[in-house]
Order: C-alpha cells, then sequence, then structure tokens
C-alpha cells in the first residue's frame, strides 16, 4: 500500500561534516581517551597525571592526547618541563554525559 501523503524532506547534515563526525568519534572510541576526557572535563591535567590515572606508560598518553587535540578536543599549556591538557571543545560534556548515563551504573539520571 503506498502512502499518498507527501513528507516534507528532512535537511539532512552534510555528507562531508558527517565524516569528520565520524572520524572524531573514531577517535573517541578508546577506553584510555574516554577516561581522560572524564578528568580533563574537571580541570586541567599533565600527561604523567593521566598516564598515571589510565595505567598506562606517559609515551602513550602523550600518542593518545596527539590525537585528541588534533582532532581539536583538546588544548595544551607548557609549564616548565610539564605539558597540561586541557578540554577546548564544549561539546564534549554533553557526549560523556550520553555515555556514563548509558554505560555506568552509578551514574546519576
Amino acid at each position: 500500500m503506498q502512502n499518498d501523503v507527501q513528507k516534507t524532506p528532512k535537511q539532512w547534515t552534510d555528507l562531508e561534516a558527517l565524516t569528520q563526525a565520524a572520524e572524531c568519534l573514531r577517535i573517541l572510541a578508546h577506553p584510555h581517551r574516554l577516561r581522560m576526557i572524564q578528568m580533563l572535563l574537571e580541570g586541567q591535567y599533565s600527561v604523567g597525571d593521566l598516564a598515571e590515572a589510565c595505567e598506562i606508560p606517559s609515551p602513550m598518553a602523550s600518542e593518545h592526547l596527539r590525537l585528541m587535540q588534533r582532532c581539536g578536543f583538546l588544548a595544551s599549556q607548557r609549564e616548565g618541563r610539564n605539558v597540561f591538557y586541557h578540554v577546548t571543545e564544549p561539546h564534549l560534556q554533553r557526549i560523556m554525559e550520553c555515555i556514563e548515563s548509558r554505560f555506568d551504573p552509578s551514574a546519576k539520571e
């Protein structure tokens, strides 16, 4: 049976924009990176602090941070021998809230 009612076409997001979104989501799709984002949404942290919290070596943490920085999620600031990172993408807060509400049983609704 054919529907005679014409539906109004939805304005779909441009495929190029969706390709960029998919790449950024792929970058986030790692447990160590998600933990780092959780921490960095609370304030700035050094590579060493983030590495310790993720139980990984500092060079590995640095690589994760560089990937997220390239995607525009983070920025860094050098203070002496330490590099501190902070979140620059405001939408990460809502993304993490969705992830936590879906996958963290202790998260408040």
